[in-house]
């Protein structure tokens, strides 16, 4: 039966009563973490596997309750090891299948996701992440960049990287995360960040889930059924040049899924700098640009929603005509690397950065933006010197 959700509340409390189908949608306040458990229901997953870890336990608290009232599969596995192998073994069988975790548990997961991206096997992870390194705390951070979207695990192997930036991309995101992975048989991984996980705002929604409907695939290991051949799933090439044929395929199913490419910008068209964030960070910069733009100041904002493949294309159209780009993250400095390469040195890409789920004001992004318009040098203050000689050295 399908399983409708109260749109009077929100959250676990929105589960309690259970009605037959409306098929139906509306908006409510919802919790960011929240948003990515439906939104993986509403995406048709039919397995999820996962270990507990904050800030991200009510993807696996709503999980637990709606996952085996939809006749689909919900399992707490005894570590993130083993959840990444379980998700590798579901997916191999065909199945729609996901897993949640915060920084520190994706670490442990890099190894099973790397076998995931050998075998091409499309699976959808969440990460939440948490400050790092190491165990760092729950606080929002934007410290994962580089593990998401430059392989984390061993191999020349890639994941597509979605970031969204509020709760009602918290829930389309895992959707559409699914056909996305399924269209080019690899990993889609949702990288959001402790605020956006926490964050309760409105966003639209279904009320009610019908049952999972699974979509067999051609290359699934299913048994032989009524085909002359076996389907085989594995990473396990010995051969040099049979490796190597493989790495060639996957590297083409990399530049294919450029297609993929997602992007927003506000403000671009007449501004004289850009501010290049992505999640939690944007929304910052927005309310930023906003000050600014009051002031007269001509700024914009290029949010990539894609990170992995980065808009290369769409970040320069946007950047054609500003004087200077300003990256702002909450690291020490991650993607503003890609957007160097992107920029070429055609122009100055200049870096603002907060860690340790420090995050800035828009009154504190707005100086650092208008002292950039002005030409001055970075105030210390707003970066460590070590990331300062980083990223400017």
């Amino acid at each position: 039966m399908p399983v409708q959700v109260d749109n009077r509340l929100s959250g676990a409390a929105a589960i309690d009563h259970l009605t037959p189908s409306s098929s139906s949608s509306s908006r409510r306040l919802v919790k960011g973490n929240e948003a990515l458990a439906l939104g993986a229901i509403a995406g048709g997953v039919e397995c999820f596997f996962g270990y507990p870890i904050t800030p991200q336990n009510e993807v696996p608290e709503l999980l637990s309750d709606l996952m085996p009232r939809l006749g689909r599969v919900f399992l707490q596995a005894e570590s993130e090891v083993a959840s990444i192998n379980m998700v590798y073994g579901a997916a191999a069988a065909g199945h729609r299948a996901v897993t949640s975790s915060s920084s520190p548990g994706i670490s442990l997961m890099m190894e099973g996701l790397s076998y995931i991206a050998g075998a091409r096997l499309p699976c959808v992870v969440i990460n939440v992440m948490r400050g790092g390194p190491g165990l760092g705390n729950i606080a929002p951070s934007q410290a994962d960049y580089f593990q998401a979207c430059k392989g984390g695990g061993h191999g020349d192997y890639r994941c597509i990287v979605l970031a969204p930036w509020n709760v009602q991309e918290m829930f389309e995101f895992p959707r559409r995360a699914f056909e996305i992975a399924e269209r080019h048989r690899m990993p889609v991984m949702i990288l959001a960040d402790a605020v956006l996980g926490s964050m309760l705002e409105p966003a639209t929604v279904p009320d009610d889930f019908p049952p999972a409907v699974h979509r067999p695939a051609d290359w699934a290991c299913t048994g032989r059924g009524a085909r002359s051949h076996k389907n085989v799933v594995n990473s396990l090439f010995l051969s040099a040049d049979e490796l190597e044929r493989h790495n060639q395929l996957l590297q083409r199913t990399y530049l294919d899924a450029r297609a993929e490419i997602r992007f927003d910008t506000r403000f671009t068209d007449d501004a004289e700098l850009v501010i290049v964030a992505f999640g939690a960070a944007a929304r910052v910069a927005l309310s930023a640009i906003r000050q600014l733009r009051a002031a007269g100041q001509r700024v914009g904002l290029f949010r990539p929603q894609t990170l992995y493949p980065f808009p290369v294309e769409a970040l320069r159209q946007a950047t054609a005509g500003a004087k200077r780009i300003v990256v702002f993250e909450l690291n020490a400095g991650q993607m503003v690397e890609d957007v160097r390469l992107t920029i070429n040195g055609a122009k100055p890409v200049e870096f603002f950065g907060r860690m340790g789920g420090v995050i800035p004001s828009p009154e504190e992004v707005a100086e650092f933006v208008t002292r950039q318009l002005a030409g001055d040098s970075l105030p210390k203050r707003a970066m460590p010197a070590r990331t300062e000689e980083a990223c400017h050295g």
